[in-house]
C-alpha cells in the first residue's frame, strides 16, 4: 500500500473485509457475479493522509445505474443554495463538495488547480471530515467512492508541497460533520485565528498522527459488537426490524457487521432507481415507502442518521414510539 501523494509503503491498520460497491443496488439475477474488493484502510504520517488501501476502477461507482441524487433531500438543497451563495461572494475561486475524496490522483489535481487558478484566487472545498468520524465512530462513512478522509492536518501539508496555503476552514453539518477548507497560494492571504484554533484542536485529539486510528480501530470494533448483540436481542425477543433509506453508507454497516435477511426483512427508500432491487454484498430486499407504512417494523435501523431531523418530521408518527436505532447515537 502507498501513498498517494508521497509514494511511501504505508501498512493498513484496520480492515472491513470485503466489500461491494456502495452504491451496486442489484438484481437477484447479479447476485453471483457481484464485484466484491478487500477494504483496508492505512494512514500516512508524513502527511497526516487517511486513505483506502484499494479501490474500485471509477467505472464500476460511477455509471448510468449510479443511484445518488442530492436534490432528494431538502436540508442538501438548502445547504447548496447557502454554499453558492456564499462563494459568490469571492469573485476569483475554484469550488468544489463532495467530490475531492473521489479523485484518486490527487497530485494531477492539485497540479491543475494550480495551472488554472489566479495569483490571487481560492480553491474553496468541502468533504466529509476525519474528526467527526473519529468522534461519532461513524466508520460507514468509509467506501469505495471515499478514497480519502480529510483533515486539515491533511489538507495543510498536502497543499504545502505545491506551494499553496490553508488559511481557513469552516465545519460543516452535512454528512455527519464535514469541514470546508479555503485553500490559497503561498503567502498572498492571510490566515484566520479560526483555522489556528482548529489545528490545535486536531493535535490534542490525535487527529493529525497515528495514535488517533489505532483508537478509531477499536472504537468501530466496539462499535459493531455493541450493534450485531443489539440486533440479536431484538430477534430473540421476536421483533421485526426493517432498515430506513439504503443508503451508501448503509454498505459499509451491513457488509462489515454481517447483518442481511436474518436480521433485516426490508430496507425502504424514496429513489426509484434502487426501489425492486436488492442492497450491496448482504442482498437485503429495497422497498417503497408506502411498504414501510403498510408494514410497519418493531423497530428501524435508520441508514441516513445524518438526515435524522429531516426524517422523524416526517415521520412523526413511527418517531413519537421511539423505535428507531443506528450503529450510533442518534
Amino acid at each position: 500500500m502507498k501513498c498517494k501523494i508521497t509514494g511511501k509503503i504505508i501498512k493498513p491498520f484496520m480492515s472491513f473485509g470485503n466489500m461491494p460497491i456502495a452504491n451496486g443496488f442489484l438484481q437477484k439475477k447479479n447476485f453471483k457475479k457481484e464485484f466484491l474488493f478487500k477494504m483496508e484502510v492505512g494512514f500516512s504520517k508524513d502527511v497526516s493522509l487517511f486513505q483506502l488501501n484499494d479501490h474500485p476502477k471509477p467505472k464500476l461507482m460511477f455509471n448510468k445505474n449510479y443511484p445518488f441524487f442530492t436534490s432528494s433531500s431538502n436540508y442538501m438543497i438548502k445547504h447548496f443554495k447557502k454554499y453558492s451563495e456564499w462563494i459568490k461572494k469571492n469573485v476569483q475561486i475554484i469550488s468544489a463538495a463532495n467530490a475531492i475524496c473521489h479523485v484518486p490522483n490527487l497530485i494531477s489535481l492539485i497540479k491543475g488547480i494550480d495551472f488554472l487558478l489566479s495569483k490571487e484566487g481560492l480553491f474553496i472545498f468541502e468533504e466529509p471530515y476525519l474528526g467527526s468520524m473519529y468522534e461519532k465512530t461513524s466508520y460507514d462513512q468509509i467506501y469505495d467512492e471515499h478514497i480519502f478522509m480529510f483533515s486539515l492536518s491533511s489538507i495543510k501539508k498536502i497543499f504545502k508541497l505545491f506551494d499553496f496555503e490553508l488559511i481557513d476552514a469552516i465545519p460543516q453539518k452535512t454528512h455527519g460533520g464535514s469541514m470546508r477548507y479555503i485553500v490559497g497560494r503561498k503567502g498572498k492571504h492571510k490566515k484566520t485565528k479560526r483555522l489556528s484554533i482548529l489545528l490545535s484542536k486536531e493535535r490534542k485529539k490525535n487527529i493529525d498522527n497515528y495514535k488517533g486510528c489505532l483508537n478509531f480501530k477499536k472504537k468501530c470494533e466496539n462499535s459493531k459488537n455493541k450493534l450485531v448483540e443489539k440486533v440479536k436481542k431484538f430477534k430473540r425477543s421476536n421483533l421485526k426490524i426493517a432498515g430506513y433509506a439504503a443508503t451508501s453508507k448503509s454498505t459499509t454497516i451491513l457488509n462489515y457487521c454481517k447483518i442481511g435477511t436474518n436480521y433485516i426483512d426490508y430496507i425502504c427508500d424514496t429513489t426509484k432507481e434502487k426501489i425492486g432491487k436488492y442492497s450491496p454484498g448482504m442482498h437485503i430486499p429495497i422497498v417503497n415507502m408506502n411498504y414501510f407504512k403498510k408494514n410497519i417494523p418493531d423497530k428501524a435501523f435508520l441508514f441516513a442518521w445524518n438526515h435524522k431531523k429531516e426524517i422523524f418530521k416526517k415521520e412523526k408518527r413511527f418517531t413519537s414510539q421511539k423505535k428507531w436505532f443506528a450503529h450510533i447515537k442518534i
